[in-house]
């Protein structure tokens, strides 16, 4: 158990916290802004490999799925609390809150999704073309995403870096 937690858990959730930091440091977005902009992207991009491969009524049914699979992450960031990107130290608060208690209460979850996701894409062999092609999109989408939003939710948050009087450089300061 030990193991899993110093060599698994801790090196993903430090790598969570580095992206998150990289992504608010790059486009100044808030860090919970993401995870649901990283589900929009793999969705679209299962959404041009289904018009590679399904057609007709298939293909109708597999865009329709993944529709649905998006408008969650979609008006999310559509109801997102500051949309300038505003991200203050009352944010980042309530971001390490959160983050600290999903990182201590959902430890076995964490756990569970990564071993599911990494085993899921190697089970979508079956004798229909049209549903292994299915199985294997909803196995890419589940592998892609899940841990990701596990991770991303249970990592430290990047401090913001308006508004805390320590962050900002000393008036003066050779620059």
């Amino acid at each position: 158990m030990n193991w899993i937690n110093r060599y698994v858990d801790e090196p993903l959730l430090d790598g969570a916290a580095t992206i998150l930091k990289i992504w608010h440091d790059n486009t100044r977005q808030r860090p919970d802004t993401l995870e649901p902009v990283w589900h929009v992207l793999v969705v679209f991009v299962l959404m041009i490999a289904s018009l590679q491969y399904l057609a007709g009524t298939i293909l109708l049914l597999g865009q329709a799925a993944l529709i649905m699979l998006v408008l969650p992450s979609g008006l999310r960031l559509l109801r997102m609390k500051a949309p300038d990107g505003q991200y203050g130290p009352n944010d980042f608060k309530a971001l390490r809150a959160s983050a600290l208690d999903k990182r201590q209460n959902e430890w076995a979850l964490r756990m569970a999704v990564l071993f599911g996701s990494a085993l899921l894409p190697f089970t979508h062999l079956s004798d229909d073309v049209a549903g292994t092609y299915f199985m294997l999109g909803a196995s890419l989408w589940f592998a892609l995403t899940a841990p990701l939003k596990f991770y991303l939710n249970a990592a430290e948050p990047p401090a913001p870096n308006e508004g805390d009087r320590f962050a900002r450089p000393a008036i003066g300061a050779a620059t």
